[in-house]
């Protein structure tokens, strides 16, 4: 009989290419992960795997297996799921994967609501936006908080075959000192003559740099001084400690530090933050109860990131 384990091993080393990286993504080391595969090769009497001294690729008989293995996968989860909507109670773990600042916005909404059920547990993990659909696809995690740049909706693309939930919408807003000229509500906000101030930034490729680039592209310029650092907690501390400005999305104000002053921006660009979860997990009392108290988490970060003084309405 075919081990559940092993085949999620073999799926998913086939989306991560390499043993290394395969026990990364699980938790395992490299040696355990290699002996797993090799016994699902004894158990199914044909070679799963093209090894060299350069690594390690399918062969078909494996990449039928893998086929094979998502629908054996998909099939287990459907029917446990099926069990857990018959108990009509919601037990068991719950695993939501977030990017950093979405967990810190969201998790202490979630936990008063969800402890009222006894028996199941929640697991809030923080992890990189490009990992996020991966992992539900992959089963290590049954909902994903991820976001969205282009106002589409993902749900029609690529990964039409997981449930999309909308959250909310975050739209970029300014970060200055509260000591800083522009804090002051009365002196308006003119995109382009704020290119002569100094701005903090996230490095080229980080998600919240799309909003600041498609923010200085409305006036055709760059700022005369910028300075590059990583992760919008960071960007928001030398922020407050007047090193500079910044634009970042308005879920960053929750939990920043001391010392910020925020205004909305004329025309801001924004944001969609999605609950991303496979279908038949929505049969699970657990995972449904979970996505409840995500939306209302979300009802009630937009309540606190919406009322900013002064500025041009939030597109809401």
């Amino acid at each position: 009989m075919l081990d559940l384990r092993r085949l999620q091993l073999l799926r998913e080393f086939s989306v991560r290419g390499t043993i290394v990286a395969t026990a990364n993504a699980l938790g395992y080391t490299p040696s355990a992960v290699s002996q797993q595969l090799a016994t699902l090769e004894r158990e199914t009497g044909v070679a799963l795997l093209d090894r060299s001294p350069r690594g390690a690729e399918l062969t078909d008989a494996g990449r039928l297996l893998v086929t094979q293995a998502e629908e054996i996968l998909a099939l287990v989860e459907a029917t446990e799921s099926v069990l857990a909507e018959q108990a009509d109670i919601a037990l068991g773990v719950v695993t939501v994967t977030a990017f950093p600042t979405a967990a810190v916005a969201f998790a202490p909404r979630l936990a008063p609501p969800l402890r009222r059920h006894e028996g199941m547990q929640l697991i809030l993990r923080q992890t990189l936006l490009a990992t996020g659909i991966q992992k539900v696809r992959s089963r290590e995690v049954d909902i994903a908080i991820i976001d969205d740049w282009t106002g589409q909706d993902p749900g029609r693309g690529p990964d039409s075959g997981l449930r999309h939930v909308h959250l909310l919408r975050d739209p970029m807003v300014l970060a200055v000192p509260e000591d800083h000229r522009l804090a002051d509500p009365d002196v308006p906000l003119v995109l382009d003559r704020l290119l002569g101030e100094s701005w903090i930034v996230a490095p080229a490729g980080e998600r919240s740099r799309y909003g600041t680039d498609s923010l200085f592209s409305e006036v055709g310029g760059l700022p005369a001084a910028t300075w590059e650092f990583e992760g919008l907690g960071t960007i928001l501390s030398l922020v407050s400690n007047g090193i500079g400005i910044a634009a970042v999305p308005a879920l960053a104000m929750v939990g920043a530090p001391a010392g910020l002053v925020y205004r909305r921006l004329p025309s801001p660009p924004v944001r969609h933050l999605y609950a991303v979860l496979r279908p038949a997990s929505l049969r699970r009392p657990s995972v449904r109860v979970t996505l409840e108290a995500l939306r209302q988490a979300a009802r009630d970060v937009e309540g606190e990131i919406d009322p900013l003084p002064s500025g041009e309405e939030l597109p809401y």
